[in-house]
């Protein structure tokens, strides 16, 4: 089949976590066999921002290490209707502009003969409801949510016809365990500062654990204002800004520890959904402590994958811990890995895809006809 994605951005991660599950769902259905591309917006903040921060060579870094993967920008003379006439699959993501998003719908509505699916991985349903209310999925086929909370959310509120659980997960022909002769530093944080989304917890769950424990530490990310640059030095932690998600194994696997520290709005709002980070962490073999979230859809075994800490006490507690006991590191590195390899790699969630996209296409409730699969 031909999968078409609208995303923000393929070839950019700057501050945009959806390019890391996209790239590994893309790569497994061209490894079985299919057809996929990405159309992004040739104006994006993720990629402009990828640019002034890192220079165009970071765009052409990202095609050396995903040659298989297509990338087309378009603007507001593209055509839509020829890019899609041989689509069998078109995921439209949440980041799209509205009118890019009801433009769609018309095409699939005046005879376009693909299935059409709204991709939503953000907060944005609770945290800016207008927005998501106002976007037209009439003629959508189906969405697909990033978590059970979402997807209920979705139902609740009478947007889209089908609405179908779609976590995120790791891609594990990237992310996975690398060898090293030993870590150079205790701990890695990865994660862009995000809006106050989590200062007060970053301050609580990361910098004084690592202040008071003396750690030797690494934090990457993007965005960060001033006061909180200068508390990371006050802290002694060695700040990098931006890392390549491909380059995200390697950072691991030379630090003995990491930890998660989710955003307020899943953790109140939307619970149960964690980062993309949750998965790609476990997926490398690094010990993780998370600060408080509650997996409500039982995706891992908290204390057995990774550690939880409900304050900042307990997040000294367990860094030392596991820092302190190679034994209950090496537990949580190899729990974390048979969950992750058991349920949660991009391989599951493209079979999951292709599951609900036999549902939608066999329901006597599809009033559009499906074009046969290209040879």
């Amino acid at each position: 089949m031909n999968f078409v994605f609208y995303t923000h951005s393929l070839v950019s991660d700057w501050n945009h976590g959806n390019a890391h599950f996209l790239r590994g769902v893309m790569k497994d259905l061209i490894r079985r066999g299919h057809s996929a591309k990405a159309l992004e917006p040739q104006a994006s903040w993720s990629r402009d921002n990828l640019v002034a921060d890192q220079g165009a060579e970071a765009i052409q870094t990202f095609h050396h290490i995903f040659p298989q993967l297509r990338s087309e920008q378009y603007d507001s003379n593209f055509d839509h209707e020829a890019a899609l006439e041989d689509a069998n699959i078109v995921i439209v993501h949440e980041w799209t502009e509205p009118a890019i998003i009801a433009h769609i719908g018309k095409i699939r509505r005046d005879g376009g003969r693909f299935l059409l699916l709204f991709h939503d991985t953000h907060h944005r349903a609770v945290s800016a409801r207008e927005e998501i209310a106002g976007l037209d999925l009439t003629d959508y086929d189906g969405v697909l949510a990033f978590g059970e909370t979402l997807r209920q959310r979705y139902l609740d509120a009478g947007w889209g016809r089908q609405v179908q659980t779609w976590h995120e997960a790791a891609d594990d022909t990237l992310f996975k365990p690398l060898e090293t002769n030993h870590a150079e530093k205790d701990l890695i944080w990865i994660g862009n500062w995000g809006d106050d989304e989590r200062s007060a917890e970053i301050v609580e769950f990361l910098i004084k654990p690592i202040r008071d424990l003396q750690l030797s530490a690494t934090v990457r990310g993007v965005r960060y204002p001033a006061h909180a640059l200068d508390a990371l030095r006050r802290a002694g932690v060695d700040y990098s800004g931006w890392i390549a998600n491909a380059e995200v194994p390697k950072a691991f696997a030379r630090h003995k520890a990491t930890v998660h520290i989710p955003r307020r709005p899943y953790v109140e709002s939307l619970p149960g959904i964690p980062t993309i980070r949750v998965f790609e962490a476990l997926a490398c073999g690094i010990p993780l402590v998370s600060a408080p979230w509650p997996d409500t859809e039982q995706l891992f075994r908290p204390g057995e994958d990774y550690l939880v800490a409900r304050n900042g006490d307990e997040m000294k507690k367990n860094l030392h811990a596991i820092l302190g006991d190679p034994d209950l590191a090496r537990s949580l590195r190899n729990n974390g890995l048979e969950t992750i390899g058991a349920r949660h790699t991009c391989r599951h969630r493209v079979s999951e895809l292709l599951s609900f996209v036999d549902e939608l296409t066999s329901s006597p409730n599809q009033s559009h006809e499906i074009k046969e699969p290209a040879e």
